[in-house]
């Protein structure tokens, strides 16, 4: 006797008629797909020029502490031997006249290996003596030139520009009678009329409408190698 193989019925689903798009539903979807689109680009555009502005900003704070660094390193290679001597004052004012003709009293050092800045018509000579002048229009200008050269004491010095964003340099003296600091625009007399060095430089940057402000502290001469 045979057994009997079990039979299967599959149904079949019954399916309604498909209802297609009308063409107001096709529009109000293209509609909401395009105002979509342009808030994402309004997005990304106003992202990227948020974030171009904040690149702007830390490239310009990035600048202001590289010129910082760098004036601060050339001070404190002045203030130490061989520059300093002893019983000098191997950071001062002194009447140096530019290549304009005007004599004026700039804080002045000197630099036995020159700096990396410097750029010599022939090979370079060691005893540089160097300048600093805050210029309108053209920034913060270093006048250099060797005291081995033939005509050091006629010629005038050479200039480089550090950096073209210095719109002012200021002055800051410290009182030890009234323990108090002032800042001065110009360098300050003493009761004879010779102006004072000062303890600090104040220089202000400026790139576009953005300004900066930092400090350089004048060192004072050393007998030894620095403590770093």
């Amino acid at each position: 006797m045979n057994p009997r193989v079990p039979s299967f019925r599959f149904a079949r689903g019954r399916s309604g008629p498909r209802r297609a798009f009308t063409l107001l539903e096709i529009l109000l979807s293209l509609a909401l797909v395009s105002l979509l689109l342009v808030a994402l680009n309004t997005f990304v555009f106003s992202m990227s020029e948020l974030w171009g502005l904040r690149t702007e900003h830390r490239l310009f704070d990035q600048h202001v502490r590289a010129v910082t660094r760098f004036l601060e390193g050339e001070l404190r290679a002045a203030a130490l031997p061989p520059a300093a001597r002893a019983n000098s004052t191997p950071i001062a004012l002194q009447e140096v006249r530019p290549q304009n003709g005007m004599m004026e009293n700039l804080l002045t050092f000197e630099l036995p290996a020159g700096s990396r800045l410097f750029t010599w018509p022939d090979r370079p000579l060691p005893e540089v003596v160097c300048s600093f002048q805050a210029r309108q229009n053209e920034g913060l200008v270093m006048l250099w030139h060797s005291r081995l050269e033939k005509n050091f004491e006629s010629d005038p010095p050479r200039e480089t520009i550090v950096t073209p964003l210095v719109s002012g340099l200021a002055y800051d003296y410290y009182d030890a009678d009234t323990s108090r600091w002032t800042t001065e625009t110009t360098l300050k007399q003493d009761a004879q009329g010779k102006p004072m060095t000062p303890r600090r430089l104040r220089l202000k940057f400026t790139y576009g409408k953005m300004t900066r402000e930092s400090v350089v502290t004048l060192p004072a001469p050393g007998e030894g190698l620095p403590l770093f």
